[in-house]
């Protein structure tokens, strides 16, 4: 793995912008870059850009490229499972893949109560709920702890600028955003996905402790699982080897995902009331070794950082000239 002076170096190389001009229908997400194409194709740039508590907190080294090489790990060994939007990646920060009709719902799997948002099952349990996203769950839990079973939580997709809710399965159905059959089919390929994932992170010495799925539906019907998937930007993962220890001292999972710096924000502030403060080079530089980390140990490739002889936007820029 790169060592941390050369993350450090990079800070002031980050990829916070990804605009081309040159291509049609720009959309800005939190994290990406989206263009249309014409020909129903949709590129995708991820940018190093940090997004939290549902706002984009700072721009961390390499972030946008580990983004994506992780995707495309689990993108090509889920293919069996379900079929992705993927088409070509012309550049270490981009795909290119079909556009689709995107579902208004976010499958978001869980095998441990734990969480620091809102939305988190640790959050609601904490204040008193016994019943979450239509699951009931025993009294006597506590942070960090296996789940009686692996459970489903979906949320809704929020616009631009608002919040994910949770939401139950029947309510769903109720109104009208997705059909029983299309439900049941996201749930099972949901639960299918997520059981593959935990089984190599299991042989990687790591824990799948949740993630978030997106599907959308392609010209046929088809359900597509498309933006990321079990990634540390939308999964945790836990080192398996010192979770007990961890635990038993009273201390966080080690982990090696976004929830790092979910932590230290809500440590130093209530993240959906109070300005966020600034955060320091050095935890940066601690949360992009962790998210290289957690792409070397799942894929088992090393990381191969970019040539700083050019930024990284040039690059991009060059690597996508065949679509302007």
């Amino acid at each position: 793995m790169i060592d941390q002076a050369q993350i450090k170096a990079a800070i002031g190389t980050v990829l916070t912008d990804a605009h081309f001009p040159e291509l049609p229908n720009y959309y800005q997400g939190k994290v990406r870059e989206n263009y249309d194409l014409p020909d129903g194709r949709r590129i995708l740039i991820s940018t190093d850009r940090q997004s939290a508590f549902d706002q984009v907190l700072a721009a961390v080294p390499f972030k946008g490229q580990v983004l994506t090489q992780t995707a495309r790990f689990w993108f090509e060994t889920t293919k069996d499972i379900c079929p992705n939007h993927v088409l070509s990646y012309p550049d270490p920060n981009v795909v290119v893949g079909r556009r689709l009709n995107m579902l208004p719902v976010e499958m978001v799997v869980r095998d441990y109560l734990t969480g620091s948002t809102d939305t988190s099952i640790w959050t609601m349990y904490k204040a008193g709920a016994r019943t979450v996203y239509g699951e009931t769950l025993p009294n006597g839990l506590v942070k960090n702890q296996k789940l009686p079973k692996t459970i489903l939580t979906p949320t809704t997709k929020a616009l631009a600028g608002g919040h994910d809710k949770p939401i139950t399965p029947k309510e769903i159905v109720a109104e009208g955003l997705l059909t029983q059959a299309l439900w049941d089919k996201l749930a099972d390929l949901s639960l299918a996905l997520f059981a593959k994932g935990r089984k190599i992170a299991a042989q990687r010495g790591l824990i799948l402790v949740d993630t978030k799925f997106e599907f959308g539906l392609d010209d046929q019907g088809n359900v597509v699982v498309a933006d990321e998937i079990l990634t540390p930007d939308s999964s945790r993962y836990w080192q398996a080897d010192t979770l007990d220890a961890r635990i038993a001292q009273g201390l966080e999972p080690e982990s090696l995902d976004k929830e790092f710096l979910r932590l230290w924000i809500s440590e130093r502030c209530d993240p959906y009331k109070d300005p966020i403060p600034v955060i320091p080079d050095d935890t940066l530089v601690d949360f992009s070794r962790r998210y290289i980390a957690l792409y070397e140990t799942v894929t088992g490739q090393t990381f191969e950082a970019p040539a700083p002889s050019e930024p990284v936007k040039d690059r991009i820029r060059r690597n996508l000239k065949e679509f302007f």
